[in-house]
């Protein structure tokens, strides 16, 4: 009997795991294969959320589907995470210089809005294919580990046009932590920060997923977190936005959205208290994880100018 139930346990072990490798190596590895990427966990059916479960999210590579309707070139930038794809729109007589970096399963043509806004600014604008995404090689992602260093490479890249001119990042979600990852970690010193959605932890946004499918989500998460980062050969339980905002000296403007599924308000607080610079945050009653100026167009613009009026 006592083997009997060893056994068993050990075959429940093992399946466990085994579902959690496939689950990480569909999360941080993309089809070249064009198709829809599996929905958002919130918006699945009973039925859907069983099958993904079982087998994985479907995670073809994200193409641009846009190209900006201001003057830009294409430029490419050399990084360790493999050769980026960015679009870089200079203004004239501009008072600095803006990177955008996007969210997971996303890239840079999601960003027009930004970009605009920022070029009506009177910045230049740099939006950026993280390795993996859009027209940057590679079919890899790491939600922001190795992301930071597509961040640094689009940072010396603007550093190179104009060594004097301000350079501000704007990033979402793994975009955010990827810019707070590379000041902590990696060195780089903007004159700003524009951080929306920020996930505090690689484990934590992992267990809120599982909490959207309204599954339990140890050990599951935790399982998914120990595989991603054994296929991608980086510790993924020390991904966290929390612990690299306390190294974070430059002035930051945080903003948040109330309605986020996905990141939660206690995670946001952390981040918020840990950055040690100048600091601003601005939250979004009814906004989810997504781009705040689609609900708050006015309130979004007006926040930005007013934070960049004191960089």
């Amino acid at each position: 009997m006592k083997r009997r139930l060893l056994w068993g346990l050990l075959l429940g072990f093992l399946a466990l795991n085994g579902v959690a490798f496939l689950h990480a190596w569909r999360f941080t590895h993309f089809t070249a294969e064009p198709g829809r990427h599996t929905g958002n966990p919130e918006q699945l059916s009973a039925l859907d959320k069983a099958w993904v479960l079982l087998t994985g999210i479907k995670n073809p590579k994200p193409r641009n589907l846009g190209t900006p309707a201001f003057a830009f070139r294409t430029v490419t930038i050399p990084s360790a995470s493999g050769r980026l794809e960015a679009w870089y729109s200079p203004v004239e007589n501009a008072k600095g210089r803006v990177a955008l970096f996007h969210g997971y399963t996303s890239n840079k043509s999601k960003l027009l809005t930004e970009a605009a806004v920022f070029r009506q600014l009177g910045y230049s604008v740099l939006l950026v294919d993280f390795a993996g995404n859009g027209g940057s090689e590679g079919l890899q992602t790491t939600v922001g580990f190795r992301e930071s260093a597509d961040v640094a490479a689009a940072y010396a890249f603007l550093l190179r046009q104009d060594s004097v001119a301000p350079v501000i990042l704007y990033g979402a979600s793994m975009g955010a932590v990827a810019i707070l990852r590379a000041e902590s970690e990696l060195g780089i010193r903007p004159a700003a920060n524009i951080v929306e959605c920020p996930y505090g932890s690689m484990l934590q946004t992992a267990q809120n997923r599982f909490s959207a499918m309204h599954v339990p989500a140890f050990p599951m998460a935790n399982l998914l977190v120990f595989w991603g980062g054994v296929q991608n050969g980086f510790w993924a339980f020390d991904l966290d936005a929390t612990t690299f905002a306390r190294h974070v000296t430059a002035p930051t403007l945080l903003m948040w959205g109330e309605a986020d599924p996905r990141v939660t308000r206690p995670e946001t607080d952390a981040i918020y208290a840990a950055l040690r610079g100048p600091k601003q945050r601005r939250d979004f009653p009814k906004a989810g994880h997504e781009p705040y100026w689609r609900k708050y167009p006015q309130q979004w613009q007006t926040t930005i100018a007013g934070f960049l009026k004191h960089v």
